[in-house]
């Protein structure tokens, strides 16, 4: 079964290539740094890479299957599909996936949904895995539904972001 079954729908989930330059921007990019897009659709962040960084992409359309990709990088940046398996929220699972294999940081375009799937206790998880929820952009895509959030997770400690163990 492919990704993208309804090829209109993935079309439309297609990053803003204006967003994507704009958010790119947000990132404490060095020269060359090691870059790896693993859903790389139209190429939105892809294709706004500094040309000064090693880049590497996915996307399983093209036959490039991200999961076999297993190099370390410095920074992984993407707008991630918001389900590989029917029915599942994925944006965690790839979070836990890819914070091994880099070596500065995450970086996720993420809707509200896949915002809220970072519970204190997955939060924990991640901070014991070296990775660091960091920085958070807020933007608006008018042809989808909701605010997105531009989510950091980097290797530096942050004690501005925290979160409360246990159920009250």
């Amino acid at each position: 079964m492919s990704l993208y079954n309804d090829q209109k729908k993935y079309e439309n989930d297609q990053t803003p290539p204006e967003l994507a330059k704009r958010l790119l921007q947000e990132i404490e990019i060095e020269e060359k740094d090691s870059l790896y897009e693993p859903f790389r659709g139209e190429g939105s962040f892809f294709d706004n890479f500094p040309i000064s960084c090693e880049k590497h992409w996915a996307e399983i359309r093209e036959g490039r299957d991200y999961r076999d990709f297993l190099e370390e990088v410095d920074w992984i940046i993407t707008n991630p599909p918001f389900r590989i398996e029917e029915g599942k929220n994925c944006f965690y699972s790839l979070l836990k996936e890819f914070a091994p294999r880099v070596r500065k940081g995450v970086c996720f375009l993420a809707s509200g949904v896949c915002f809220q799937s970072l519970t204190p206790l997955r939060q924990k998880e991640l901070n014991e895995m070296g990775l660091y929820l960091t920085k958070m952009t807020m933007c608006n895509v008018k042809r989808w539904r909701g605010r997105y959030f531009f989510l950091q997770f980097t290797k530096e400690k942050n004690e501005s972001i925290s979160y409360l163990d246990g159920k009250f």
